[in-house]
C-alpha cells in the first residue's frame, strides 16, 4: 500500500541525506541563490532546504507532513524556517519569493496545476520556478551497478504499472505551468548522484528500511526481503554510487 506520510514510523524515511555537488551543478547553472529568497515545497527530510541554505539562500521550507518536517527540522540550521502546509496552500504571502522549488513532489499530488499555481503567486516577477521529477522514462530503467533501484522493476514487473501511473508527463507539466501564467517553461535532463556507500550491505539496510523509496510501500515485507536478496546477487559488494535520472522544468514569473 503506498506510504502514509503522517505515520511518525515514516518520520525520518527522507533524512539523513545530503545534496550531491551533481545536484549542486545543476541548479547554480539555472539560478543564483546567493542571497535569494527560496521556498522549497514539499521539502522532506530537509536535504535540498539545506543545500540551498549551503549555497547562500535564505530558505522557507515546507511539507505537509508534521512527524517528516520535525525530523527535517531536527537535523537543519536553525536559520531554515520551517511550514507545515500543503504544497499547493501554503499560506505564504505573495511575491515573497525568487525561487520557488519542488523536488520528488509533482507524483505525489493529484493536481499539478495546484502546484503550479501555488508557485506562480509566491514568485516575484522574474523569480525562477524549479520543478525536478521522474517522468515514467527516467523511473523505469534497467537494474544495473549505477542504477540499482531499476532491480526493483525488474523483480517484479507488476510495479511497472503502478510506477507509470504516477508518474508525471512532460507535456502535461508545461502545460500547466503554462497555464498557471509562467513563460519561458522548458525542461532538461538531470543525472544527480543520489547517494555514495561505502558497500552493498549499507544501500541494502537502506532498502530494508525502505528509506527514502516510496514505491518500496508497495511490497509485503516478504517481498521486499526476496527484493533484498535479489538486488544482492547482482551487486558487487564493495563501493556503490547511486546515479538518478530527473527531468528538470523550469518557469520564469512575468
Amino acid at each position: 500500500m503506498p506510504i502514509d506520510f503522517d505515520d511518525p514510523a515514516n518520520s525520518d524515511t527522507y533524512s539523513g541525506r545530503e545534496a550531491d555537488p551533481s545536484w549542486v551543478a545543476a541548479m547554480t547553472s539555472i539560478v543564483d541563490p546567493v542571497g535569494a529568497n527560496v521556498v522549497d515545497l514539499g521539502c522532506g527530510g530537509g536535504t535540498y532546504a539545506r543545500a540551498w541554505r549551503t549555497l547562500g539562500a535564505h530558505v522557507t521550507a515546507v511539507d505537509s507532513s508534521a512527524p517528516i518536517l520535525e525530523s527535517a527540522r531536527r537535523s537543519s540550521p536553525t536559520a531554515i524556517a520551517f511550514e507545515c502546509a500543503p504544497a499547493e496552500h501554503t499560506g505564504l504571502t505573495d511575491g515573497r519569493a525568487d525561487i520557488v522549488f519542488a523536488r520528488a513532489l509533482v507524483h505525489h499530488l493529484p493536481d499539478v496545476f495546484g502546484l503550479a499555481t501555488e508557485m506562480f503567486r509566491l514568485l516575484r516577477s522574474g523569480g525562477i520556478a524549479i520543478v525536478q521529477d521522474r517522468t515514467s522514462q527516467d523511473a523505469i530503467r534497467r537494474g544495473s551497478p549505477t542504477n540499482p533501484r531499476g532491480y526493483l522493476f525488474d523483480a517484479f514487473p507488476w510495479l511497472t504499472e503502478i510506477e507509470s501511473r504516477r508518474r508525471p508527463d512532460v507535456d502535461e507539466v508545461k502545460a500547466a505551468f503554462t497555464r498557471a501564467g509562467f513563460n519561458d517553461v522548458v525542461t532538461q535532463p538531470l543525472w544527480e548522484t543520489r547517494r555514495r556507500y561505502g558497500n552493498r550491505e549499507q544501500y541494502l539496510t537502506e532498502i530494508a528500511g525502505r528509506t527514502g523509496r516510496s514505491i518500496l510501500h508497495e511490497l509485503s515485507d516478504g517481498e521486499l526481503a526476496e527484493l533484498i536478496e535479489y538486488v544482492r546477487d547482482r551487486l558487487a559488494p564493495g563501493e556503490l554510487i547511486e546515479r538518478d535520472r530527473w527531468t528538470l522544468w523550469t518557469a520564469a514569473a512575468p
